[in-house]
């Protein structure tokens, strides 16, 4: 529904139609001549106006002009009228006018022209949000702090694939910023003036993912009333980032392979072939190859989808980024009113192993600041884990990081066989769970994984029953 101002000299025709359209669900206010409807402007937006030309003080031609002048945003105006001339009608039109409507009109009518001006004032305004959107979008890359050579070198090699149409793949554990690579990969394209469109396969069902993905046609299923445009579509020419790819049901991924190697697919439902050109990022926790091995990903969309590779390191291997972090989390969270972090606190924190990664080292500081007393940030407000360091062997296991100077960094080298993976998996979500009385939203910032992703492991393990 649409907020109207109805500007009319005549009292009881401006009362009539003040009340037709309040009627039909509008938020109405009426003026008696241009110089009233202007003080109302100055004061407040206005979707449609319904105004009359011949009034005293400022007629409709003076109030579509003065409003052309100087209005950034003028909306819709609808011209009334009882004396319909040829050239009022032009000259409105000239001044911006929607429409024309003669002395006596139908109400179905009007309110016919109402909707559709006030569609169109509003797509105006979406259309400007959209666009001061994405300019501030693209103004700068995202705020990645990168003091380690292990980041460097992650820049170094967004900086050379982002100019291409390669598919990338961005692998590294939960909590690492996978989806700021994406977007400074979109942002360095020639596609950053489209649409970044980003997605988390893990986070719908597995009904709802295709339909999300491909979009769907009007009874398609129970519940589909119109057309839906999928992701793929809104993401024509520009890029669509799939976080957690692996967890896409088998089904679905034999329909985003052909989607990739065709550029078109059918909606969910529909029959007539869309084509598109998307560029495709993915990000997983997994190990690709176990994936593999255990039937829960196709090595043929792997390959498609994993023509440049970006792995990102855990924390715990970059040290050097953990303090300038810490300070550019805090400056983000609490700006100008940031308070200090003592070098004890900063040794605890560099001390410390992340198992989730810049995620948990957030939360930590988030918890710091509400704690923090006179400004400043000791080891008192941080988490006793962080200080005793409780848990520097809970390492996650949801990717196997690569080995670094020739040795394994994960803290399970010991454990080779997928089967022993998983019972240590499952022994670290019991500790965490145990840990926080069975909380499970609690458990999975401790773990530093999604809760959806924790969910599954909980139905893997045979652990949400209790």
């Amino acid at each position: 529904m649409a907020k109207l101002l109805v500007v009319d000299d005549e009292n009881n025709l401006r009362l009539v139609v003040q009340k037709e359209m309040t009627r039909q669900g509008h938020e109405v206010e009426t003026a008696s001549d241009g110089e009233a409807a202007w003080a109302f402007l100055e004061k407040q937006d206005f979707d449609v106006i319904l105004c009359d030309i011949n009034m005293p003080r400022l007629d409709g031609i003076g109030l579509l002009r003065r409003m052309r002048e100087k209005s950034a945003n003028p909306p819709e105006v609808i011209m009334l009228t009882g004396q319909a001339t040829v050239e009022s009608a032009i000259e409105a039109m000239k001044l911006g006018a929607y429409d024309y409507l003669t002395k006596p009109y139908r109400i179905t009518e009007l309110a016919a022209l109402v909707k559709q001006s006030a569609e169109k004032q509003k797509l105006k305004i979406d259309n400007q949000r959209l666009r001061a959107q994405l300019e501030r979008s693209h103004q700068n890359m995202p705020e990645i702090v990168a003091e380690s050579p292990q980041m460097k070198e992650v820049l170094r090699l967004v900086q050379r694939v982002a100019p291409s149409d390669t598919s990338v793949l961005i692998t590294g554990e939960s909590g690492t910023g996978k989806e700021l690579i994406a977007q400074a990969i979109h942002r360095l394209s020639r596609r950053s003036d489209k649409t970044f469109i980003d997605l988390n396969c893990a986070a719908l069902q597995d009904s709802l993912l295709e339909s999300e993905l491909f979009g769907h046609e009007a009874g398609a299923f129970s519940g589909a009333r119109a057309r839906k445009l999928g992701l793929f579509e809104i993401a024509d020419g520009g890029t669509i980032f799939l976080d957690e790819v692996m967890e896409m049901p088998a089904q679905l991924q034999s329909k985003l392979l052909r989607a990739l190697e065709t550029r078109s697919f059918f909606r969910v439902g529909g029959v007539k072939k869309v084509e598109v050109d998307v560029r495709l990022i993915a990000a997983t926790n997994r190990n690709a190859v176990q994936a593999i091995n255990d039937n829960v990903f196709r090595s043929d969309l792997l390959y498609r989808i994993n023509s440049f590779e970006i792995n990102i390191p855990p924390l715990r291997q970059r040290r050097e980024d953990i303090e300038p972090l810490a300070r550019h989390i805090l400056n983000k969270i609490a700006g100008a009113n940031a308070p200090e972090i003592v070098p004890s606190a900063i040794d605890a924190l560099n001390s410390f192993c992340w198992t989730g990664n810049v995620r948990q080292l957030r939360n930590c500081l988030e918890r710091a600041i509400l704690l923090s007393d006179n400004g400043k940030i000791t080891t008192r407000e941080l988490p006793p884990e962080v200080v005793y360091r409780t848990n520097e062997t809970s390492v996650s296991v949801s990717y196997n990081a690569p080995k670094e100077n020739g040795a394994n960094t994960n803290s399970f080298q010991n454990v080779t066989t997928p089967t022993a993976l998983h019972e240590v998996e499952k022994q670290q979500i019991l500790r965490a769970l145990e840990q926080t009385g069975w909380h499970r939203g609690k458990t999975a910032e401790i773990l530093g994984i999604s809760s959806s992703t924790l969910y599954r492991r909980l139905r893997e393990y045979d652990l949400d029953a209790r």
